[in-house]
């Protein structure tokens, strides 16, 4: 099986390298299933319906959400009917939508993906992600009930995100870190199998400060005050992620290969 995780998705110029290249790559590398985190889909804050269904129609089979989930509200009428759309695990007790989904490819395999939130250096305070993802973990094993299984690790702290792939060894396909917007060179397979990268980064014009136009942040950074509103970047957007092989029969990674379409010279597209 063969799993492709893209990170953020941020703004009109991410939607737009989403329609424009998935879904040829998807049918080119013969990928099996797309998650990809949407949470900065609409201007760099939250997800529309309308912009989370171009993308499920793009080639996305599953979008995982983050600390900005709900910041577009009628994201929240929508997430209660749409499975396909996922919240943090570990939101809070009563949010609408679900946190993990048992999907099913078009060979009839089940796909557990989970999304969660980490604590460390957010602004909220959030539930345990351990006891959240160990929950359903337990209930769902790996080779058994599901074929394969994927964790949306979404946070600030590397050290937190490198504790959950290692948590997650042996139990889980992939655990992919997002939120930070910076691809990391650390993909790897770990010791029990789990595939791991502590963030993925985004798809979104790179010639950005994470995303945002320039200026404002820099003059915030600066200054230690807000000139402006935040807008999101508009150039050509580079997609990133990885793609995953794993074992048809345990559910654990083989491989693991960073991704990297479009976009400019800023962040070289990647063989």
């Amino acid at each position: 099986m063969r799993l492709l995780a893209l990170g953020d998705i941020f703004g009109r110029s991410g939607r737009d390298a989403i329609k424009t290249h998935l879904p040829d790559f998807r049918r080119e590398m013969d990928i099996d299933f797309v998650i990809a985190n949407g949470e900065n889909a609409t201007q760099g804050r939250g997800i529309t319906p309308d912009h989370a269904n171009i993308l499920l129609q793009s080639g996305i089979d599953c979008l995982t959400l983050g600390d900005h989930a709900f910041d577009q509200r009628h994201i929240q009428q929508h997430i209660q009917t749409e499975p396909r759309i996922l919240r943090p695990l570990n939101f809070a007790k009563g949010a609408p939508g679900k946190g993990s989904h048992i999907f099913v490819d078009s060979r009839g395999r089940k796909i557990l993906v989970m999304a969660v939130l980490g604590r460390v250096f957010m602004k909220s305070s959030f539930d345990d992600p351990f006891a959240a993802i160990n929950s359903v973990l337990n209930a769902h094993p790996l080779g058994k009930s599901v074929a394969a299984t994927v964790i949306d690790m979404h946070g600030e702290a590397t050290s937190e995100k490198n504790g959950m792939g290692l948590f997650c060894d042996g139990k889980a396909t992939l655990v992919f870190g997002t939120h930070t917007h910076v691809p990391t060179a650390d993909q790897r397979i770990l010791p029990r199998g789990t595939a791991y990268i502590t963030d993925v980064g985004m798809c979104g014009d790179y010639d950005s400060i994470i995303g945002m136009q320039k200026e404002e942040p820099l003059h915030r950074f600066r200054t230690g005050m807000s000139k402006d509103r935040f807008v999101p970047a508009s150039g050509p957007a580079t997609l990133c992620g990885v793609i995953v092989d794993c074992n048809e029969t345990t559910g654990l990674a083989k491989t693991i290969s960073p991704v990297r379409m479009g976009g400019c010279s800023l962040l070289p597209s990647l063989d």
